[in-house]
């Protein structure tokens, strides 16, 4: 998927770790009920090494807070959705699966 059609649904306010991009589009583009993604703050902490990682956190007022984590460092995502949260967590396991 090109950013132009994701750009609608992806607001790049912030730059993005490495990785995350790649795997926001997939989850874009294979879930319709995703209206959007924000990435938020990005800071650098030692465990985040290998394949990109994502854990939903927190509900918010029109979805969820999840951490990618990925190249050293943790980025915030706002995901608004009205999926649950296990319905979320399997569409990021299969967007993740999807990238490699």
């Amino acid at each position: 998927m090109k950013l132009r059609a994701a750009q609608g649904k992806l607001k790049i306010e912030h730059s993005i770790i490495d990785g995350v991009r790649d795997f926001l589009e997939t989850l874009l583009a294979g879930n319709p009920e995703v209206r959007a993604v924000i990435p938020g703050v990005i800071r650098q902490v030692r465990d985040a090494r290998g394949p990109v990682k994502v854990r939903v956190t927190v509900p918010t007022t029109n979805g969820w807070k999840a951490i990618a984590l990925s190249s050293g460092a943790r980025q915030e995502l706002f995901i608004s959705t009205p999926l649950d949260k296990p319905a979320l967590e399997k569409a990021i396991e299969a967007a993740l699966r999807e990238r490699g």
